[in-house]
């Protein structure tokens, strides 16, 4: 496919809203079963030959069937994260499908493509920190109560799949797959809602990593801290909630105050448009593509950390989509 493929927007909440003006004049329909002024109500309803790939922002519960009847119908799929199976293998079974049909199926996580987030992939693939002592990331927002309050979103694990989905993607883009800290769940609190919305893990390393996660931080707020040999990198906030500022601080033996370079941005928030071009290319590119293989790690690592919390699997039965 050299032309730019015909895509329909599944899911018309916060995040479909999104993907449609990334998606703009791509979009040939919007499907949603409640959702005003949308298309159709049912994805199986739209005609086959009026598009090429479908993103998905639906709930978790209904992704598995729907990707597998698209990729069936020789669909390109773009799917909200998290991707979650009872059975690791039914994921295993998608990579599968889109290799035989020549498709891609692309999980979202359009933090890789936060300016700040590549900086620190850059600076840790050079080498130049060193050794890497200890790794934080915190992660919060304020939607306890749009939680709690919605008919799907309060339950299972919580915020562990929702913003941790995130942090365990973030140790994979900037490590790379071969890193898998033997994480524990240190903390998880039930403050107002049914399902955890306050999570903390930790593994020893090294590197060390801590990894905080919460639906209760007034101000929404993202920080990193990464300690090395040679110096440290950090991350205040993100462009959706910028500012945003990357710092690296240069060591100073046998100690001081160490200099430092500053990036501050104040911008919109680019990695919406940025990741749907990066779909939009993989589909164009005429061969498979997926990501599958760091659901699949996703799913195991989400799956042992709920069961640490005392949660009995990640997916509750599965809903209409």
């Amino acid at each position: 496919m050299t032309a730019r493929p015909k895509i329909v927007i599944c899911g018309m909440g916060v995040q479909g809203h999104k993907r449609l003006a990334a998606a703009g004049e791509d979009t040939v329909a919007t499907v949603d079963p409640m959702a005003d002024g949308i298309d159709f109500t049912d994805m199986r309803d739209v005609p086959l030959d009026t598009y090429d790939a479908a993103v998905l922002c639906i709930p978790d519960e209904a992704k598995l069937d729907l990707i597998g009847y698209l990729l069936a119908e020789g669909k390109h799929v773009m799917v909200e994260k998290p991707m979650l199976a009872a059975d690791e293998t039914q994921l295993a079974g998608l990579v599968a499908l889109a290799e035989d049909k020549g498709l891609v199926c692309y999980t979202a996580y359009n933090h890789r493509f936060e300016p700040h987030y590549v900086a620190m992939r850059d600076l840790l693939a050079s080498g130049e920190l060193g050794r890497i002592y200890s790794l934080r990331m915190f992660y919060g927002n304020g939607t306890a109560r749009l939680v709690r309050d919605s008919a799907w979103r309060d339950q299972g694990a919580g915020v562990l799949p929702d913003l941790g989905s995130h942090l365990l993607d973030t140790l994979r883009f900037w490590f790379g797959d071969e890193f898998d800290p033997a994480l524990r769940v240190t903390g998880a609190f039930r403050h107002e809602n049914r399902a955890f919305d306050h999570v903390i893990l930790g593994a020893d390393g090294p590197p060390a990593v801590q990894l905080e996660m919460t639906m209760l931080s007034w101000r929404n707020h993202f920080t990193c801290d990464v300690y090395a040999e040679n110096g440290s990198a950090h991350i205040e906030s993100l462009c959706k909630w910028g500012p945003t500022t990357f710092i690296r601080r240069r060591r100073v033996l046998p100690s001081g105050r160490p200099p430092e370079d500053c990036r501050t941005l104040i911008q919109a928030d680019p990695t919406w448009a940025l990741e749907y071009e990066h779909f939009i290319s993989l589909c164009q590119g005429g061969r498979p593509a997926h990501n599958l293989d760091t659901d699949i790690w996703l799913n195991r690592k989400l799956s042992d950390l709920a069961g640490q919390a005392g949660v009995d699997g990640l997916v509750t039965e599965a809903a209409q989509p």
